[in-house]
């Protein structure tokens, strides 16, 4: 089972431990960001969005131009446009991007950030919402016929698209979202599921949730699985633990405040939060503690061979997508390109070929002689 590797593509050097050097889109860190995850072996990057952020669309176009190979996986909100041009919009954008895209629908974690956009669903409808809007891409992606859709949020009639994505059948969709709705969007249309990383048994609880509304949608493949999670490595460990207290400690010093988002996912990395600070090998809730979970916070501590392991813990879970960025974004994404990223997939080149050997592997056959009846 192959495993690919995820950074994110940051529109700036500001972090929850830095404020920015420069504007909010520094074209050179932003490339120069993107090609040092090339080079360090990442295989897609995250470009995430909010309202008042540069677009993600955009931003990826400008990318590719400007790298050879590394896809993108571009967020995108329902709310910002209706599905038939949004599905001919990235069947372009695949073509332009010479088939690097995956695109990945966010429902929309914060009611105030949606309300700037004039989106004024509860989290319930939106989740209802994505799920239409995934359905129509899809179908738009791949009808070569006319089709009509009655559906609670979209309805139109006669619709065929004459721009149909590079990648065929078509691009792959991701979805993430940690609540009951979430589930039944995700697990009845996406290709990718992404997780905020908790801890084994966390994860292992949420991976049960995601196939059980995958089956109960009729589903016999189950959606890939993604989870992101937030290194913070050291030559030794007991250096990894104290640049982990220095990251909390930059985090305070910001003085930015708790997140306070009702978000299911959030909620779920303040509860695990409160029971403990380290879990498994090397999780570590401190980061959920200071930033309020707002995010995919919960960090990996400890030398590359450590996080290594952590990880393929993770990947005997189910995991196939592994996603990561640490406090310094190029610095870190440069060394966990270097340390880690070559032991996972070491490893699990090597369980693969095992597996091959032991499938491959004749079945013993029983000695006839042996078996026959004394006497007989």
């Amino acid at each position: 089972m192959p495993v690919s590797f995820v950074g994110s593509a940051m529109t700036n050097d500001g972090s929850e431990t830095r404020a920015r050097s420069g504007p909010v889109f520094d074209k050179e860190y932003t490339l120069r960001l993107a090609q040092a995850h090339e080079e360090a072996g990442w295989d897609r990057l995250l470009i995430a969005y909010r309202s008042n952020w540069p677009d993600p669309a955009q931003i990826a176009a400008y990318l590719a131009a400007n790298t050879d190979h590394i896809e993108f996986l571009v967020a995108h909100r329902p709310n910002v446009s209706y599905p038939t041009f949004a599905a001919t919009t990235f069947a372009t954008f695949d073509h332009v991007t010479d088939g690097r895209l995956t695109l990945h629908f966010i429902s929309g974690a914060f009611d105030d950030d949606q309300q700037r956009e004039g989106d004024f669903l509860k989290k319930d409808e939106r989740y209802a919402r994505t799920r239409e809007y995934m359905q129509i891409v899809k179908k738009a992606w791949t009808s070569h016929e006319p089709f009509d859709y009655e559906g609670e949020h979209y309805r139109f009639h006669d619709f065929v698209s004459d721009v149909f994505p590079a990648q065929q059948p078509r691009p792959a969709l991701s979805f993430g979202g940690s609540s009951p709705a979430a589930y039944a969007v995700g697990g009845a249309e996406a290709d990718v599921y992404g997780l905020w990383a908790e801890s084994l048994a966390g994860t292992a609880e949420q991976i049960n949730s995601v196939y059980t509304a995958a089956r109960a949608a009729g589903r016999t493949e189950m959606p890939r699985l993604h989870c992101a999670f937030r290194p913070i490595l050291g030559a030794t460990e007991e250096q990894a633990w104290e640049k982990a207290h220095r990251v909390v400690d930059q985090i305070h010093a910001r003085k930015q405040g708790l997140s306070k988002s009702a978000d299911v996912a959030s909620h779920r990395l303040r509860q695990l939060a409160a029971r403990g600070e380290r879990f498994d090998r090397c999780l570590w809730t401190g980061t959920v503690a200071a930033t309020g979970g707002g995010g995919p916070v919960a960090a990996l501590v400890g030398t590359p061979e450590t996080v290594a392991a952590a990880l393929l813990d993770y990947v005997d879970l189910g995991v196939e997508i592994i996603a990561a960025h640490g406090y310094d974004y190029l610095e870190d994404a440069v060394e966990f390109g270097r340390e880690v990223i070559p032991i996972v997939r070491a490893e699990v080149a090597k369980r693969d070929t095992l597996r091959q050997k032991a499938a491959d592997a004749p079945t013993p056959t029983a000695d006839v002689a042996a078996l026959r009846p004394v006497g007989g």
